[in-house]
Protein backbone atom coordinates (compact mmCIF):
# COMPACT_ATOMS: atom_id res chain seq x y z
CA UNK A 1 0.00 0.00 0.00
CA UNK A 2 2.80 1.94 0.65
CA UNK A 3 4.31 1.93 -2.60
CA UNK A 4 0.98 2.23 -3.82
CA UNK A 5 0.53 5.45 -2.13
CA UNK A 6 4.44 6.55 -3.09
CA UNK A 7 3.50 5.53 -6.98
CA UNK A 8 0.94 7.94 -6.78
CA UNK A 9 2.03 10.80 -5.30
CA UNK A 10 5.15 10.77 -8.15
CA UNK A 11 2.58 10.79 -10.98
CA UNK A 12 0.56 13.89 -9.14
CA UNK A 13 4.23 15.67 -8.56
CA UNK A 14 5.05 14.96 -12.16
CA UNK A 15 1.39 16.11 -13.42
CA UNK A 16 1.24 19.71 -11.03
CA UNK A 17 4.93 19.81 -11.84
CA UNK A 18 4.04 20.07 -15.81
CA UNK A 19 0.64 21.90 -14.64
CA UNK A 20 2.54 24.81 -12.70
CA UNK A 21 4.96 25.31 -15.70
CA UNK A 22 1.81 26.09 -17.92
CA UNK A 23 0.47 28.59 -15.62
CA UNK A 24 3.47 30.83 -15.71
CA UNK A 25 2.01 34.02 -15.87
CA UNK A 26 4.19 34.41 -19.39
CA UNK A 27 2.30 31.43 -20.74
CA UNK A 28 -1.39 31.28 -20.65
CA UNK A 29 -1.73 28.36 -23.26
CA UNK A 30 -1.60 24.89 -20.89
CA UNK A 31 2.00 22.80 -22.17
CA UNK A 32 1.12 20.10 -24.54
CA UNK A 33 2.56 17.78 -21.56
CA UNK A 34 -0.12 18.57 -19.00
CA UNK A 35 -2.78 18.36 -21.88
CA UNK A 36 -1.57 15.16 -22.48
CA UNK A 37 -1.40 13.72 -19.43
CA UNK A 38 -5.51 14.40 -19.13
CA UNK A 39 -5.78 11.42 -21.68
CA UNK A 40 -8.60 12.82 -23.71
CA UNK A 41 -10.97 11.09 -25.50
CA UNK A 42 -10.68 11.63 -29.35
CA UNK A 43 -12.20 10.87 -32.82
CA UNK A 44 -14.90 11.67 -34.99
CA UNK A 45 -18.51 12.20 -33.44
CA UNK A 46 -20.54 9.14 -34.31
CA UNK A 47 -23.75 9.99 -34.92
CA UNK A 48 -27.27 7.73 -35.23
CA UNK A 49 -30.28 9.72 -36.21
CA UNK A 50 -31.96 12.06 -38.60
CA UNK A 51 -30.44 14.96 -40.39
CA UNK A 52 -30.21 18.73 -38.89
CA UNK A 53 -30.64 19.31 -35.27
CA UNK A 54 -29.71 16.03 -34.05
CA UNK A 55 -29.19 16.52 -30.34
CA UNK A 56 -31.41 19.86 -29.58
CA UNK A 57 -30.18 23.21 -29.78
CA UNK A 58 -28.39 25.00 -26.76
CA UNK A 59 -26.73 28.46 -26.64
CA UNK A 60 -23.96 28.84 -24.05
CA UNK A 61 -21.62 31.82 -24.23
CA UNK A 62 -17.94 31.38 -23.40
CA UNK A 63 -14.63 33.92 -23.77
CA UNK A 64 -13.22 31.36 -26.46
CA UNK A 65 -13.30 32.37 -30.25
CA UNK A 66 -15.98 32.07 -32.44
CA UNK A 67 -14.54 29.37 -34.41
CA UNK A 68 -15.35 26.83 -31.64
CA UNK A 69 -18.55 28.63 -30.34
CA UNK A 70 -20.49 25.62 -32.80
CA UNK A 71 -18.73 23.02 -31.30
CA UNK A 72 -19.06 24.38 -28.03
CA UNK A 73 -22.25 24.46 -28.08
CA UNK A 74 -22.82 20.66 -29.91
CA UNK A 75 -20.35 19.51 -26.95
CA UNK A 76 -22.88 20.66 -24.02
CA UNK A 77 -26.03 19.34 -26.40
CA UNK A 78 -23.95 15.95 -26.01
CA UNK A 79 -23.61 16.78 -22.73
CA UNK A 80 -27.34 17.61 -21.67
CA UNK A 81 -28.40 14.19 -22.85
CA UNK A 82 -25.67 12.48 -21.01
CA UNK A 83 -23.71 11.47 -24.24
CA UNK A 84 -20.28 11.72 -22.52
CA UNK A 85 -18.03 10.30 -24.80
CA UNK A 86 -18.95 11.81 -27.88
CA UNK A 87 -19.44 15.15 -25.75
CA UNK A 88 -15.77 14.51 -24.54
CA UNK A 89 -14.38 14.12 -28.12
CA UNK A 90 -15.93 17.28 -29.36
CA UNK A 91 -14.70 19.12 -26.05
CA UNK A 92 -11.09 17.39 -26.86
CA UNK A 93 -11.06 19.14 -30.47
CA UNK A 94 -12.13 22.33 -29.18
CA UNK A 95 -8.99 21.71 -26.30
CA UNK A 96 -6.59 20.93 -29.67
CA UNK A 97 -7.75 24.15 -31.86
CA UNK A 98 -7.75 26.33 -28.78
CA UNK A 99 -5.74 24.98 -25.66
CA UNK A 100 -6.49 28.05 -24.22
CA UNK A 101 -10.40 27.74 -23.93
CA UNK A 102 -10.67 26.97 -20.10
CA UNK A 103 -14.23 26.01 -20.34
CA UNK A 104 -13.50 22.87 -22.59
CA UNK A 105 -11.43 21.96 -19.73
CA UNK A 106 -14.69 21.84 -17.78
CA UNK A 107 -16.65 20.29 -20.24
CA UNK A 108 -14.33 17.42 -19.93
CA UNK A 109 -14.70 17.46 -16.13
CA UNK A 110 -18.17 17.30 -16.37
CA UNK A 111 -18.10 14.42 -18.99
CA UNK A 112 -16.92 12.57 -16.27
CA UNK A 113 -19.09 13.56 -13.28
CA UNK A 114 -22.05 12.05 -14.44
CA UNK A 115 -24.62 13.06 -11.50
CA UNK A 116 -27.23 11.14 -12.19
CA UNK A 117 -25.75 7.79 -12.68
CA UNK A 118 -23.35 5.76 -10.16
CA UNK A 119 -20.63 7.97 -8.60
CA UNK A 120 -17.06 7.59 -11.13
CA UNK A 121 -14.60 5.54 -11.05
CA UNK A 122 -11.21 6.23 -10.29
CA UNK A 123 -10.14 7.02 -13.34
CA UNK A 124 -12.79 9.22 -13.92
CA UNK A 125 -12.49 11.22 -11.29
CA UNK A 126 -8.60 11.45 -11.83
CA UNK A 127 -9.32 12.39 -15.62
CA UNK A 128 -11.81 15.27 -14.11
CA UNK A 129 -9.45 16.30 -11.25
CA UNK A 130 -7.31 17.10 -14.13
CA UNK A 131 -8.87 18.91 -16.49
CA UNK A 132 -10.53 21.16 -13.74
CA UNK A 133 -7.29 22.41 -12.68
CA UNK A 134 -6.45 22.97 -15.78
CA UNK A 135 -9.20 24.88 -16.55
CA UNK A 136 -8.36 26.58 -12.88
CA UNK A 137 -4.87 27.59 -14.05
CA UNK A 138 -5.64 29.54 -17.33
CA UNK A 139 -6.34 33.13 -16.69
CA UNK A 140 -8.23 34.70 -19.33
CA UNK A 141 -12.00 33.76 -18.78
CA UNK A 142 -14.80 35.64 -17.66
CA UNK A 143 -16.12 35.98 -13.85
CA UNK A 144 -19.06 34.08 -14.33
CA UNK A 145 -16.91 31.11 -16.41
CA UNK A 146 -14.75 31.37 -13.19
CA UNK A 147 -17.47 30.49 -11.18
CA UNK A 148 -18.85 27.48 -13.16
CA UNK A 149 -15.33 26.06 -13.01
CA UNK A 150 -14.46 26.85 -9.26
CA UNK A 151 -18.09 25.30 -8.40
CA UNK A 152 -17.28 21.86 -10.17
CA UNK A 153 -13.92 22.15 -8.40
CA UNK A 154 -15.69 21.58 -5.40
CA UNK A 155 -16.96 18.05 -6.65
CA UNK A 156 -13.28 17.00 -7.22
CA UNK A 157 -11.82 18.68 -4.23
CA UNK A 158 -10.49 15.71 -2.12
CA UNK A 159 -12.29 12.94 -4.22
CA UNK A 160 -10.43 10.24 -2.50
CA UNK A 161 -11.72 11.21 0.87
CA UNK A 162 -14.86 13.56 1.35
CA UNK A 163 -18.07 11.19 0.27
CA UNK A 164 -19.50 11.45 -3.61
CA UNK A 165 -22.61 12.85 -1.64
CA UNK A 166 -20.81 15.80 0.15
CA UNK A 167 -18.84 16.99 -2.66
CA UNK A 168 -22.16 17.12 -4.73
CA UNK A 169 -23.99 19.41 -2.20
CA UNK A 170 -20.66 21.28 -2.15
CA UNK A 171 -21.51 21.51 -5.91
CA UNK A 172 -24.62 22.53 -5.44
CA UNK A 173 -24.83 25.01 -3.49
CA UNK A 174 -21.90 26.71 -5.34
CA UNK A 175 -24.26 26.24 -8.70
CA UNK A 176 -26.98 28.34 -6.73
CA UNK A 177 -24.19 30.89 -6.18
CA UNK A 178 -23.50 31.29 -9.75
CA UNK A 179 -27.42 31.03 -10.84
CA UNK A 180 -28.10 33.59 -8.07
CA UNK A 181 -25.12 35.98 -9.61
CA UNK A 182 -26.27 35.84 -13.15
CA UNK A 183 -29.99 35.34 -13.35
CA UNK A 184 -30.13 35.29 -17.02
CA UNK A 185 -27.99 32.86 -17.81
CA UNK A 186 -30.37 30.02 -18.70
CA UNK A 187 -27.30 27.10 -19.01
CA UNK A 188 -26.57 28.09 -15.45
CA UNK A 189 -30.20 27.88 -14.25
CA UNK A 190 -29.99 24.29 -16.26
CA UNK A 191 -26.95 23.39 -14.21
CA UNK A 192 -27.79 24.24 -11.54
CA UNK A 193 -31.05 22.81 -11.50
CA UNK A 194 -28.85 19.20 -12.28
CA UNK A 195 -27.03 19.85 -9.37
CA UNK A 196 -30.23 20.21 -7.39
CA UNK A 197 -31.20 16.55 -8.59
CA UNK A 198 -27.44 15.31 -7.78
CA UNK A 199 -26.98 16.06 -4.74
CA UNK A 200 -31.04 15.20 -3.07
CA UNK A 201 -31.74 12.88 -0.11
CA UNK A 202 -33.20 9.88 -1.18
CA UNK A 203 -34.89 9.39 2.08
CA UNK A 204 -36.57 12.99 1.21
CA UNK A 205 -40.06 12.18 0.77
CA UNK A 206 -41.30 15.69 -0.15
CA UNK A 207 -39.25 15.90 -2.68
CA UNK A 208 -37.78 19.69 -1.91
CA UNK A 209 -34.53 19.63 -4.18
CA UNK A 210 -36.47 17.97 -6.68
CA UNK A 211 -39.56 20.49 -6.86
CA UNK A 212 -37.36 23.19 -6.80
CA UNK A 213 -35.40 22.30 -9.94
CA UNK A 214 -38.83 21.11 -11.24
CA UNK A 215 -39.94 24.83 -10.80
CA UNK A 216 -36.35 26.25 -12.78
CA UNK A 217 -36.79 24.40 -15.27
CA UNK A 218 -40.70 24.51 -16.44
CA UNK A 219 -39.97 28.16 -15.86
CA UNK A 220 -37.44 28.09 -18.55
CA UNK A 221 -39.34 25.44 -20.77
CA UNK A 222 -41.74 28.14 -22.86
CA UNK A 223 -39.02 30.01 -23.99
CA UNK A 224 -36.62 26.68 -25.30
CA UNK A 225 -38.61 23.81 -26.03
CA UNK A 226 -36.22 22.24 -27.83
CA UNK A 227 -33.12 22.25 -25.40
CA UNK A 228 -32.40 19.02 -24.04
CA UNK A 229 -31.31 19.74 -21.13
CA UNK A 230 -34.44 21.17 -19.70
CA UNK A 231 -36.88 18.66 -20.87
CA UNK A 232 -34.40 15.72 -20.01
CA UNK A 233 -33.56 17.01 -16.19
CA UNK A 234 -37.93 17.99 -16.01
CA UNK A 235 -38.02 14.32 -16.40
CA UNK A 236 -35.43 12.98 -13.79
CA UNK A 237 -36.87 15.92 -11.78
CA UNK A 238 -40.21 14.16 -11.48
CA UNK A 239 -39.48 10.39 -11.75
CA UNK A 240 -40.82 9.36 -8.64
CA UNK A 241 -44.90 7.58 -8.76
CA UNK A 242 -45.66 11.47 -6.36
CA UNK A 243 -44.74 13.31 -9.26
CA UNK A 244 -44.31 11.80 -12.55
CA UNK A 245 -47.25 12.85 -14.25
CA UNK A 246 -45.78 16.12 -14.19
CA UNK A 247 -43.04 15.06 -16.74
CA UNK A 248 -45.27 13.65 -19.13
CA UNK A 249 -45.34 16.64 -21.30
CA UNK A 250 -41.68 16.66 -21.12
CA UNK A 251 -41.42 12.78 -21.89
CA UNK A 252 -43.51 13.03 -24.81
CA UNK A 253 -40.86 16.12 -26.08
CA UNK A 254 -37.43 14.63 -25.01
CA UNK A 255 -37.19 12.33 -27.98
CA UNK A 256 -37.99 14.26 -31.11
CA UNK A 257 -35.23 17.03 -29.52
CA UNK A 258 -32.57 14.86 -29.28
CA UNK A 259 -33.14 11.98 -32.05
CA UNK A 260 -30.08 10.99 -32.56
CA UNK A 261 -29.14 10.35 -28.76
CA UNK A 262 -29.76 6.67 -27.25
CA UNK A 263 -30.54 7.92 -24.07
CA UNK A 264 -33.18 10.56 -25.02
CA UNK A 265 -34.84 8.32 -27.04
CA UNK A 266 -34.66 5.99 -23.70
CA UNK A 267 -35.45 8.60 -20.96
CA UNK A 268 -39.04 9.33 -21.37
CA UNK A 269 -39.72 5.29 -20.74
CA UNK A 270 -39.02 6.28 -17.00
CA UNK A 271 -41.83 8.51 -17.01
CA UNK A 272 -44.15 5.83 -19.09
CA UNK A 273 -43.21 2.98 -16.69
CA UNK A 274 -43.92 5.27 -13.48
CA UNK A 275 -47.78 5.76 -15.56
CA UNK A 276 -48.46 2.57 -16.57
CA UNK A 277 -47.97 3.63 -20.45
CA UNK A 278 -46.65 0.61 -21.38
CA UNK A 279 -46.98 0.82 -25.30
CA UNK A 280 -45.38 4.11 -25.27
CA UNK A 281 -42.61 2.71 -23.06
CA UNK A 282 -42.26 -0.15 -25.40
CA UNK A 283 -42.00 2.52 -28.43
CA UNK A 284 -38.98 4.18 -26.86
CA UNK A 285 -36.99 1.21 -25.88
CA UNK A 286 -36.99 -0.36 -29.45
CA UNK A 287 -36.02 2.94 -30.36
CA UNK A 288 -33.11 3.39 -28.01
CA UNK A 289 -32.23 -0.39 -28.85
CA UNK A 290 -32.06 0.27 -32.36
CA UNK A 291 -30.35 3.60 -31.94
CA UNK A 292 -27.50 1.88 -29.30
CA UNK A 293 -26.77 -0.68 -31.98
CA UNK A 294 -26.35 1.57 -34.79
CA UNK A 295 -23.62 3.49 -31.66
CA UNK A 296 -21.77 0.08 -31.21
CA UNK A 297 -21.43 -0.59 -34.51
CA UNK A 298 -20.11 2.83 -35.69
CA UNK A 299 -17.70 3.37 -32.98
CA UNK A 300 -16.28 0.13 -33.62
CA UNK A 301 -17.16 -0.91 -30.16
CA UNK A 302 -16.84 -4.96 -29.31
CA UNK A 303 -19.63 -6.05 -28.14
CA UNK A 304 -22.43 -4.61 -27.45
CA UNK A 305 -23.29 -0.53 -25.73
CA UNK A 306 -24.69 -0.37 -22.25
CA UNK A 307 -27.02 1.51 -23.63
CA UNK A 308 -28.99 -1.13 -24.82
CA UNK A 309 -28.74 -3.30 -22.12
CA UNK A 310 -30.11 -0.83 -20.35
CA UNK A 311 -33.24 -0.28 -22.97
CA UNK A 312 -33.55 -4.18 -23.11
CA UNK A 313 -34.56 -4.30 -19.12
CA UNK A 314 -37.21 -1.33 -19.72
CA UNK A 315 -38.50 -3.27 -22.57
CA UNK A 316 -38.83 -6.66 -21.12
CA UNK A 317 -40.43 -5.10 -17.93
CA UNK A 318 -43.32 -3.40 -20.38
CA UNK A 319 -43.83 -6.71 -22.61
CA UNK A 320 -44.03 -8.43 -19.28
CA UNK A 321 -47.07 -6.17 -18.06
CA UNK A 322 -48.64 -6.41 -21.31
CA UNK A 323 -48.17 -10.04 -20.86
CA UNK A 324 -46.56 -10.31 -23.95
CA UNK A 325 -44.47 -13.27 -22.65
CA UNK A 326 -43.30 -14.19 -26.27
CA UNK A 327 -41.75 -10.75 -26.90
CA UNK A 328 -40.09 -10.68 -23.67
CA UNK A 329 -38.80 -14.36 -24.28
CA UNK A 330 -36.92 -12.94 -27.25
CA UNK A 331 -35.02 -10.66 -25.59
CA UNK A 332 -34.38 -12.87 -22.71
CA UNK A 333 -33.04 -14.91 -25.43
CA UNK A 334 -31.23 -12.39 -26.88
CA UNK A 335 -29.91 -11.19 -23.91
CA UNK A 336 -27.90 -15.06 -23.93
CA UNK A 337 -26.10 -14.24 -26.98
CA UNK A 338 -24.17 -10.95 -25.08
CA UNK A 339 -20.64 -12.29 -23.96
CA UNK A 340 -19.20 -8.63 -24.31
CA UNK A 341 -20.35 -5.49 -23.16
CA UNK A 342 -18.89 -1.70 -23.23
CA UNK A 343 -18.40 -0.04 -20.95
CA UNK A 344 -18.16 -2.83 -17.97
CA UNK A 345 -20.39 -0.68 -15.22
CA UNK A 346 -23.67 -0.86 -13.47
CA UNK A 347 -26.03 -1.18 -15.83
CA UNK A 348 -25.04 -3.84 -17.50
CA UNK A 349 -24.56 -5.77 -14.56
CA UNK A 350 -28.06 -5.10 -13.84
CA UNK A 351 -29.68 -5.96 -16.78
CA UNK A 352 -27.75 -9.09 -16.84
CA UNK A 353 -29.35 -10.09 -13.72
CA UNK A 354 -32.71 -8.15 -14.01
CA UNK A 355 -34.17 -9.26 -17.67
CA UNK A 356 -33.88 -13.23 -16.60
CA UNK A 357 -35.36 -12.62 -13.11
CA UNK A 358 -38.07 -10.60 -14.39
CA UNK A 359 -39.20 -12.81 -17.33
CA UNK A 360 -38.90 -16.07 -14.56
CA UNK A 361 -40.76 -14.16 -11.91
CA UNK A 362 -43.11 -12.60 -13.12
CA UNK A 363 -44.40 -16.20 -14.76
CA UNK A 364 -44.36 -17.99 -12.15
CA UNK A 365 -41.89 -20.55 -13.55
CA UNK A 366 -40.43 -21.70 -10.19
CA UNK A 367 -38.20 -24.29 -11.55
CA UNK A 368 -36.13 -22.37 -13.99
CA UNK A 369 -35.75 -19.33 -10.95
CA UNK A 370 -34.76 -21.94 -8.55
CA UNK A 371 -32.17 -23.04 -11.06
CA UNK A 372 -30.94 -19.43 -12.76
CA UNK A 373 -28.27 -19.34 -14.54
CA UNK A 374 -25.56 -16.40 -14.19
CA UNK A 375 -24.68 -15.35 -17.31
CA UNK A 376 -22.41 -14.24 -18.52
CA UNK A 377 -20.08 -16.19 -16.67
CA UNK A 378 -16.82 -14.25 -17.85
CA UNK A 379 -18.29 -10.87 -16.06
CA UNK A 380 -16.73 -9.40 -13.37
CA UNK A 381 -19.65 -10.08 -10.92
CA UNK A 382 -17.61 -9.31 -7.68
CA UNK A 383 -17.82 -5.60 -8.67
CA UNK A 384 -21.38 -5.87 -8.32
CA UNK A 385 -22.58 -7.46 -5.46
CA UNK A 386 -26.12 -5.61 -5.43
CA UNK A 387 -27.11 -6.64 -9.20
CA UNK A 388 -25.80 -10.11 -8.22
CA UNK A 389 -27.87 -10.46 -5.36
CA UNK A 390 -31.01 -9.98 -7.68
CA UNK A 391 -29.83 -13.64 -9.20
CA UNK A 392 -29.61 -15.01 -5.58
CA UNK A 393 -33.45 -13.89 -4.97
CA UNK A 394 -34.65 -14.75 -7.83
CA UNK A 395 -33.09 -18.87 -7.15
CA UNK A 396 -34.39 -18.14 -3.52
CA UNK A 397 -37.49 -17.56 -4.45
CA UNK A 398 -37.58 -20.65 -7.24
CA UNK A 399 -36.67 -22.88 -4.45
CA UNK A 400 -39.03 -22.12 -2.26
CA UNK A 401 -42.13 -22.45 -4.32
CA UNK A 402 -40.50 -25.83 -5.58
CA UNK A 403 -40.46 -27.08 -1.44
CA UNK A 404 -36.60 -27.00 -1.87
CA UNK A 405 -36.31 -25.07 1.74
CA UNK A 406 -32.61 -25.84 1.82
CA UNK A 407 -31.64 -24.47 -1.36
CA UNK A 408 -33.69 -20.91 -0.35
CA UNK A 409 -31.32 -21.30 3.29
CA UNK A 410 -28.33 -21.59 1.26
CA UNK A 411 -29.06 -18.42 -0.80
CA UNK A 412 -30.41 -16.67 2.47
CA UNK A 413 -26.85 -17.01 3.00
CA UNK A 414 -25.62 -15.86 0.23
CA UNK A 415 -27.98 -12.30 0.65
CA UNK A 416 -26.66 -12.31 3.98
CA UNK A 417 -22.84 -12.00 2.66
CA UNK A 418 -23.43 -9.55 -0.11
CA UNK A 419 -25.47 -7.21 2.19
CA UNK A 420 -22.22 -7.59 4.88
CA UNK A 421 -19.85 -6.92 1.77
CA UNK A 422 -22.24 -3.68 0.94
CA UNK A 423 -22.00 -2.36 4.35
CA UNK A 424 -17.95 -2.42 4.56
CA UNK A 425 -18.10 -0.66 1.33
CA UNK A 426 -20.59 1.97 3.01
CA UNK A 427 -23.12 1.36 0.37
CA UNK A 428 -26.35 2.27 2.58
CA UNK A 429 -28.74 2.31 -0.40
CA UNK A 430 -27.61 -0.86 -1.75
CA UNK A 431 -27.33 -2.59 1.37
CA UNK A 432 -30.71 -1.03 2.47
CA UNK A 433 -32.00 -2.78 -1.28
CA UNK A 434 -30.79 -5.98 -0.24
CA UNK A 435 -32.00 -6.04 3.30
CA UNK A 436 -35.19 -5.87 1.78
CA UNK A 437 -34.67 -9.04 -0.10
CA UNK A 438 -33.80 -10.66 2.78
CA UNK A 439 -36.38 -9.93 5.14
CA UNK A 440 -38.90 -11.12 1.79
CA UNK A 441 -36.95 -14.00 1.65
CA UNK A 442 -37.06 -15.28 5.80
CA UNK A 443 -40.59 -14.27 4.97
CA UNK A 444 -41.23 -17.16 2.76
CA UNK A 445 -39.34 -19.78 4.40
CA UNK A 446 -41.18 -18.91 7.43
CA UNK A 447 -44.88 -19.18 5.53
CA UNK A 448 -43.46 -22.56 4.09
CA UNK A 449 -42.60 -23.90 7.45
CA UNK A 450 -46.22 -22.79 8.55
CA UNK A 451 -45.35 -19.87 10.73
CA UNK A 452 -47.70 -17.52 8.95
CA UNK A 453 -47.79 -14.79 11.83
CA UNK A 454 -43.86 -14.26 11.61
CA UNK A 455 -43.94 -14.70 7.59
CA UNK A 456 -46.91 -11.54 7.45
CA UNK A 457 -45.05 -9.36 10.17
CA UNK A 458 -41.35 -10.33 8.01
CA UNK A 459 -43.38 -9.22 4.65
CA UNK A 460 -45.04 -6.11 5.99
CA UNK A 461 -42.06 -5.05 7.53
CA UNK A 462 -40.26 -5.69 3.72
CA UNK A 463 -43.00 -3.70 2.13
CA UNK A 464 -42.71 -0.59 4.58
CA UNK A 465 -39.09 -0.78 3.89
CA UNK A 466 -39.40 -0.55 0.37
CA UNK A 467 -41.93 2.17 0.22
CA UNK A 468 -39.27 4.43 2.38
CA UNK A 469 -37.01 4.03 -0.71
CA UNK A 470 -36.78 5.35 -3.66
CA UNK A 471 -35.95 3.07 -6.61
CA UNK A 472 -32.59 2.91 -8.37
CA UNK A 473 -32.57 5.35 -11.26
CA UNK A 474 -30.82 2.14 -13.12
CA UNK A 475 -34.24 0.08 -12.66
CA UNK A 476 -38.00 0.50 -14.18
CA UNK A 477 -38.87 -0.95 -10.58
CA UNK A 478 -38.10 -3.72 -8.14
CA UNK A 479 -37.51 -7.09 -9.88
CA UNK A 480 -40.68 -7.29 -7.98
CA UNK A 481 -42.67 -5.51 -5.82
CA UNK A 482 -42.60 -6.76 -2.04
CA UNK A 483 -46.49 -5.51 -1.49
CA UNK A 484 -47.10 -7.29 -4.59
CA UNK A 485 -45.61 -10.41 -2.44
CA UNK A 486 -47.42 -9.88 0.18
CA UNK A 487 -50.59 -10.01 -1.29
CA UNK A 488 -49.52 -13.09 -2.65
CA UNK A 489 -48.62 -14.64 0.47
CA UNK A 490 -51.72 -13.57 1.96
CA UNK A 491 -54.09 -14.82 -0.90
CA UNK A 492 -51.75 -18.81 -0.36
CA UNK A 493 -53.11 -18.06 3.19
CA UNK A 494 -56.87 -17.77 2.03
CA UNK A 495 -57.16 -14.21 2.93
CA UNK A 496 -58.41 -13.08 0.03
CA UNK A 497 -59.68 -9.44 1.41
CA UNK A 498 -56.70 -8.65 2.90
CA UNK A 499 -54.75 -9.56 -0.05
CA UNK A 500 -57.13 -7.42 -2.05
CA UNK A 501 -56.14 -4.60 0.36
CA UNK A 502 -52.29 -5.22 -0.23
CA UNK A 503 -52.69 -5.22 -3.87
CA UNK A 504 -54.64 -2.43 -4.09
CA UNK A 505 -52.19 -0.13 -1.87
CA UNK A 506 -48.81 -1.20 -4.54
CA UNK A 507 -51.32 -0.35 -7.88
CA UNK A 508 -51.24 3.03 -6.97
CA UNK A 509 -47.14 2.88 -6.95
CA UNK A 510 -46.81 0.41 -9.43
CA UNK A 511 -49.65 1.25 -11.67
CA UNK A 512 -50.74 -0.91 -14.24
CA UNK A 513 -49.08 -4.11 -13.23
CA UNK A 514 -50.00 -7.33 -14.94
CA UNK A 515 -49.75 -9.37 -11.72
CA UNK A 516 -51.09 -6.37 -9.36
CA UNK A 517 -54.11 -6.08 -11.68
CA UNK A 518 -54.93 -9.68 -11.84
CA UNK A 519 -53.86 -10.65 -8.37
CA UNK A 520 -56.46 -7.47 -7.27
CA UNK A 521 -59.20 -8.83 -9.40
CA UNK A 522 -58.77 -12.92 -7.94
CA UNK A 523 -58.53 -11.21 -4.55
CA UNK A 524 -62.02 -9.39 -5.05
CA UNK A 525 -63.39 -12.65 -7.03
CA UNK A 526 -62.53 -14.45 -3.87
CA UNK A 527 -64.07 -12.78 -1.35
CA UNK A 528 -67.02 -12.50 -3.40
CA UNK A 529 -66.67 -8.57 -3.99
CA UNK A 530 -67.59 -9.36 -7.66
CA UNK A 531 -68.11 -5.44 -8.73
CA UNK A 532 -64.00 -4.93 -8.15
CA UNK A 533 -63.27 -8.16 -9.55
CA UNK A 534 -65.02 -7.07 -12.88
CA UNK A 535 -63.09 -3.33 -12.34
CA UNK A 536 -59.83 -5.10 -11.75
CA UNK A 537 -60.41 -7.81 -14.69
CA UNK A 538 -61.84 -5.49 -17.35
CA UNK A 539 -58.29 -3.16 -16.36
CA UNK A 540 -56.03 -6.28 -16.80
CA UNK A 541 -57.48 -7.27 -20.28
CA UNK A 542 -57.66 -3.47 -21.70
CA UNK A 543 -53.75 -3.10 -20.97
CA UNK A 544 -52.86 -6.84 -22.12
CA UNK A 545 -54.94 -6.12 -25.31
CA UNK A 546 -52.22 -7.07 -27.91
CA UNK A 547 -52.81 -10.31 -29.88
CA UNK A 548 -49.42 -11.52 -28.22
CA UNK A 549 -51.05 -11.00 -24.92
CA UNK A 550 -50.93 -14.74 -24.11
CA UNK A 551 -51.09 -15.38 -20.43
CA UNK A 552 -53.33 -17.80 -18.60
CA UNK A 553 -54.52 -15.16 -16.34
CA UNK A 554 -56.01 -13.53 -19.34
CA UNK A 555 -58.23 -16.56 -19.82
CA UNK A 556 -59.43 -16.85 -16.14
CA UNK A 557 -60.05 -13.03 -16.08
CA UNK A 558 -62.32 -13.13 -19.63
CA UNK A 559 -64.03 -16.26 -18.19
CA UNK A 560 -65.32 -14.36 -15.06
CA UNK A 561 -66.87 -11.74 -17.07
CA UNK A 562 -67.93 -14.04 -19.26
CA UNK A 563 -70.46 -15.50 -16.53
CA UNK A 564 -70.99 -11.78 -15.11
CA UNK A 565 -72.83 -11.24 -18.08
CA UNK A 566 -76.43 -10.82 -17.91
Amino acid sequence: MKKLLQKISLVYFSFFSLLLASCHEKNKTPLNETINAINLKRGELVVCGPAGSQFGSVEFVTSCSGKVKGDFNLAISLLHSFEYDEAEKVFAKIIDEEPACAMAYWGVAMCNYHPLWTPPSQPELEKGAKAIAVAQSIKQKSTRESDYIEALALFYKDWNGASHRTRSINLERAMEKTYTEFPNDKEAAVFYALSLDAAADPTDKSFVNQRKAGAILNALYPGEPNHPGIVHYIIHSYDYPELAVLALPAARKYASVAPASAHAQHMPSHIFTRLGLWDECIKSNLASASSAKCYAENAGIKGHWDEELHGMDYLVYSYLQKGENRAAKEQFDYLKTIHEVYPVNFKDAYAFAAIPARYLLENKIWKEAASMETHPVNFPWHKFPWQKAIIHFTRLLGSVHTGHLDSARAELKNLNTINDTLIKQKDLYKANQVQIQIKIAEAWIQFKEGKNNEALNLMNFAAGMEEKTEKHPVTPGEVIPARELLGDMLLQMNQPAEALAEYEADLKKHPNRFNGLYGAGLAAERSNNFEKATQYYQQLIAIANSPDSNRPELNAAKSFLQKQKP
